[in-house]
């Protein structure tokens, strides 16, 4: 089997590196050799590397930025995934791909399932839910995970940033209305590579579809903030913050260009039925997270 992974450099690109070679013979590439800006270009690789499976971790993740950049995120996150779609459709090979809650507006007071309607509220909501449909619309063969308040190796994640806030302040104010599953980009890949491994053994076509995937549990972004500098600090990391002075605030006190959807609950009834694989709750991967920069020795 041949592989292509687009994105390899991002949070679950990173992640994928060392689980897909398991599943045959794999090319990574980055934004300088597969730029979603340079969506003409992706039909040329996809027939090139002439891949089984191709699995798309690249995407314009800056939530607030989209905001003045509407036509680059529309460009990465909807056109450039049509034609890899295209490609697929043609070559017939799979199509995996990561969507987002951002696709929702987070008005529903239950976990989102599949078939719940979207109604994005952000211009990247809106650039990845058009990215979503133009799959579906394709006809390829395609899994499109939905995933939630990814975190991983690197800085740019919110952990990370609580604890770079938790080393340079005493108190700290973070939103308490907003709920979701922290997902780690470990679990993200290594899902996804129990999804391949089902695709591998054949007759799985009436696998292709949209699932989301997230943590078990919820959590509000005040509470997650609690539980990293609780735990940071019980691994000896030496922060400025405490837990108790980490204060709730509503979303409409901490005001962002682009608006977030406070619900943003992932039923994965669906992903574990089909895949055979479960979901742990939020803090365990999180721990693994804190446990990871703890060795490194830097929080």
């Amino acid at each position: 089997m041949k592989l292509l992974l687009l994105g390899k450099d991002g949070q679950v690109g990173r992640a994928l590196q060392p689980v897909l070679p398991a599943f045959g013979a794999l090319v990574a590439l980055g934004r300088a050799e597969a730029d979603l800006e340079q969506p003409g270009e992706l039909a040329r690789l996809v027939a090139t590397h002439a891949p089984d499976i191709i699995v798309n971790a690249a995407a314009y993740t800056a939530v607030d930025k989209a905001e003045s950049e509407p036509e680059r995120a529309r460009l990465i996150n909807a056109e450039a995934v049509a034609v890899l779609a295209a490609a697929a459709e043609r070559s017939g090979a799979w199509l995996i791909h990561y969507s987002t809650d951002f696709v929702f507006d987070g008005s529903k007071q239950a976990p989102y399932v599949e078939t719940d309607a979207a109604n994005p509220l952000s211009v990247y909501g809106l650039t990845k839910l058009k990215g979503d449909t133009a799959i579906a619309a394709s006809g390829c063969r395609h899994l499109i995970f939905r995933v939630s308040w990814v975190y991983g190796a690197g800085n740019g994640n919110f952990p990370a940033a609580m604890l770079r806030l938790g080393q340079e302040r005493g108190t700290l104010n973070v939103v308490a209305d907003q709920i979701g599953a922290p997902t780690s980009a470990g679990r993200i890949a290594a899902v996804t590579g129990a999804a391949i491994a089902r695709l591998a053994r054949g007759d799985a076509d009436h696998l292709s579809g949209l699932y989301h995937l997230a943590a078990g549990g919820a959590v509000s972004r005040h509470e997650m903030a609690r539980f990293v500098i609780a735990e940071a600090l019980a691994r000896g990391m030496e922060l400025a913050l405490r837990p108790e002075a980490i204060l709730p605030i509503p979303t409409s006190a901490y005001p962002a260009p682009a608006a977030r959807p406070l619900n943003s609950r992932l039923d994965t009834q669906k992903l574990e039925a089909a895949f055979g694989v479960a979901l742990p709750p939020w803090p365990e991967d999180l721990r693994v997270w804190l446990d990871q920069r703890a060795k490194q020795g830097t929080p």
